[in-house]
């Protein structure tokens, strides 16, 4: 019998929404795979060969209810969130642009005024776009473009490999909101040096395979990166960095402004997570990546498997 600690958040995974949608996201992008080219779907970013480096592009759309009850903060993430997924693939952003759908100017000015804020902070120009000022209802849209010279990607990910994560403990939660923010109130330049890191650690062929840490939490972003690279996980959930008296089930699906899920080399753990520690963030080694296509979460002696071939267990 697995622990009452290891039961209950096994529960809590298997029934929350933001995880089972991640559980069984391929089927969103499986039809359009056929007209990719060679460019593999399934990353946080396309990523498009261009000569000896690889140009990066992302998009995210932000959640009716979201633009609704936090438009400022809904407006920051829009940028946050995609420079997020270039950070991710190993690469540094160029510029964003938008996409917003106008029913309520006072709203849209918010949603306009948060991806200001978030445009300066981490230095990512917005460059243009696209507005509608008679749309039924407020809506908002970003992409970006990235470039990076060494790709971390979601599948090359392999059996034998660490799994690390690393995340910025210095925030607080944004109101009752599933949002651990440690990005509105951090120091700019602080902000873009953490961002490098990712991007560093590629070129420093420390690392081939990353995935930021999005809706589905911890968990529902390691079952996508594990799908892609067709590979499985041993996770001991007392390992997870996280904050101080916050139970593990809430954090295990939180969105951090700043969290990445990394696979290496034993031998590269500790340079890894060196560098992350050098910036104040928190980088632990939380399982290892395995041949067999599922997920097991362990707790002391007793393990469970929540995920396997690509769907929940």
């Amino acid at each position: 019998m697995p622990s009452e600690q290891l039961a209950e958040l096994c529960d809590y995974l298997r029934t929350h929404p933001a995880v089972v949608e991640k559980a069984v996201i391929r089927q969103s992008y499986h039809d359009a795979a056929q007209t990719s080219g060679s460019i593999k779907l399934g990353d946080d970013t396309a990523a498009i060969p261009d000569g000896e480096e690889w140009l990066l592009m992302a998009g995210e759309a932000m959640l009716p209810n979201f633009i609704s009850k936090e438009p400022w903060f809904a407006g920051y993430c829009a940028v946050m969130a995609n420079v997020s997924d270039i950070a991710a693939m190993g690469g540094r952003p160029l510029a964003i642009v938008d996409m917003i759908w106008k029913s309520d100017e006072s709203l849209a000015e918010t949603l306009w005024t948060g991806m200001k804020a978030a445009s300066q902070r981490y230095q990512v120009p917005i460059v243009g776009g696209h507005t509608s000022n008679c749309a039924p209802t407020t809506l908002l849209g970003a992409s970006i473009l990235g470039k990076a010279k060494r790709l971390l990607t979601s599948f090359d990910a392999r059996p034998g490999d660490e799994l690390l994560m690393a995340v910025d403990l210095r925030g607080a939660w944004y109101g009752d909101n599933p949002f651990w923010n440690a990005s509105t109130t951090a120091d700019e330049e602080q902000l873009r040096g953490d961002i490098e890191l990712l991007p560093q650690i590629a070129e420093a062929r420390l690392s081939n395979a990353a995935k930021d840490i999005s809706n589905g939490g911890i968990f529902g972003t390691l079952m996508m990166l594990l799908e892609c690279s067709n590979v499985g996980a041993q996770v001991d959930i007392d390992s997870i960095p996280r904050p101080d008296r916050c139970p593990l089930t809430h954090w295990s699906t939180a969105f951090p402004s700043f969290g990445y899920l990394i696979t290496c080399l034993p031998e590269n753990r500790h340079p890894i997570i060196e560098r992350f520690n050098a910036r104040g963030l928190s980088c632990e080694s939380v399982g290892v990546i395995t041949a067999e296509r599922a997920l097991v979460l362990s707790d002391g002696d007793d393990s469970t498997t929540i995920w396997r071939e690509n769907e929940i267990v």
